[in-house]
């Protein structure tokens, strides 16, 4: 069996919340060994699956470290389910959904995208992909085998796109 190599290396910078049962700390992933320091990254901040009532605290930490806080969030359930996810203004938009759902909504995550041409697109991406769990956001969500809106991805894009065949029906 191959050893795997490390890309990263996890440094934690510092403790921003905690209970009794969860902490949380932010920090920054370190290129590995061997890895060129320029390579450029798709996120700028990332953060799975925290518990709501760390909102406030790492709203202020990101706002601390960037004047940018806009990007794409999820809300989960208990289970850790994705149930309503879109792209805004990460902690304003988790709040009010909070607010709307408190017994539902445990958990939060969220992504703010370096380019921010690219945004659209993975909020499109992630809502699709969670599909029929998204049962408290239905805008971009699909289920079954409905097809979305291509038009939901940035201008530019090649895509493929299954279509029904027009005319009559054949037996």
């Amino acid at each position: 069996m191959k050893a795997q190599k490390k890309t990263s290396t996890k440094n934690v910078e510092t403790k921003i919340w905690s209970d009794v049962d969860w902490s949380v700390v932010g920090g920054r992933l370190v290129p590995g060994p061997g890895r060129p320091q320029k390579v450029s990254h798709l996120f700028r901040f990332v953060g799975e699956k925290l518990p709501f009532e760390c909102l406030k605290e790492v709203s202020d930490y990101v706002r601390s470290k960037s004047d940018d806080l806009e990007g794409v969030y999820i809300a989960h359930d208990s289970m850790g389910v994705a149930r309503y996810g879109g792209r805004g203004d990460i902690f304003t938009r988790l709040a009010s959904h909070k607010r709307k759902y408190p017994k539902e909504l445990l958990y939060f995550s969220f992504f703010i995208i370096e380019n921010k041409n690219h945004e659209r697109e993975i909020e499109t991406a992630l809502l699709r992909a969670a599909g029929s769990q998204m049962i408290l956001n239905q805008r971009k969500v699909r289920t079954g085998l409905a097809i979305g809106n291509i038009r939901d991805y940035e201008p530019g894009t090649r895509f493929l796109e299954r279509q029904g065949v027009r005319g009559r029906k054949r037996k």
